[in-house]
């Protein structure tokens, strides 16, 4: 996504996972070279990323995510949380952009007791997202509000329909697409376990 096409939240978004990525591996006294075999993903973009001067896939979010040991949604903190949050109906910030104008957006994720994300996709007819492989043990949950999604694992497709809810192992390649007519329109839960994620080995 080109930087003159970014929302005010999305600059924000941006300049929190700037600040955050930093913080966390100057933290461990990472290098960017460190960072970089850790989590896969390479030093050129990691220098964007930390420089606010890209608008990073949930991919490579993930992977820098997993490499530290946490959320992305410790990424996009802006400041320290406190005990009570209610985050605002607009207050996510759209993290995936379709094509045909899907969207994805981190509605909160926390860190404690347990890693965990809530999301909201909504995918226009014919689009889609791969997505790689995320931490071994992570799990997804999805429940289908409207419309229908077709989403693969290991290869495999499984149709879920309106109301229905999806349960699989996300440590492996999935995907997800939305072969109807209508938009569809899901929430997705994301369990992971805890711990830093070193790519490497």
């Amino acid at each position: 996504m080109k930087e003159n096409m970014l929302t005010d939240r999305e600059r924000d978004a941006q300049a929190a996972i700037a600040r955050q990525v930093k913080s966390l591996r100057q933290g461990r006294r990472w290098s960017l070279d460190e960072l970089a075999s850790r989590s896969g993903v390479s030093k050129g973009m990691l220098v964007q990323i930390e420089g606010a001067r890209t608008n990073p896939s949930i991919g490579t979010l993930c992977r820098v995510a997993e490499s530290f040991g946490v959320s992305i949604g410790r990424l996009l903190e802006a400041e320290p949380e406190p005990v009570v949050k209610i985050v605002g109906a607009d207050e996510p910030a759209v993290l995936w952009r379709g094509p045909d104008g899907g969207t994805g957006r981190l509605l909160r994720g926390v860190n404690d007791p347990a890693f965990v994300e809530v999301w909201e996709w909504r995918m226009a007819p014919g689009e889609g997202h791969d997505s790689g492989d995320h931490a071994p043990g992570t799990r997804e949950i999805i429940q289908v509000r409207e419309g229908a999604l077709v989403v693969t694992v290991d290869g495999a497709d499984y149709e879920v329909r309106t109301g229905e809810t999806i349960d699989f192992p996300a440590d492996r390649p999935h995907r997800y697409r939305n072969s109807g007519a209508v938009e569809a329109v899901l929430t997705m839960v994301v369990v992971m376990p805890t711990g830093e994620l070193d790519r490497r080995g």
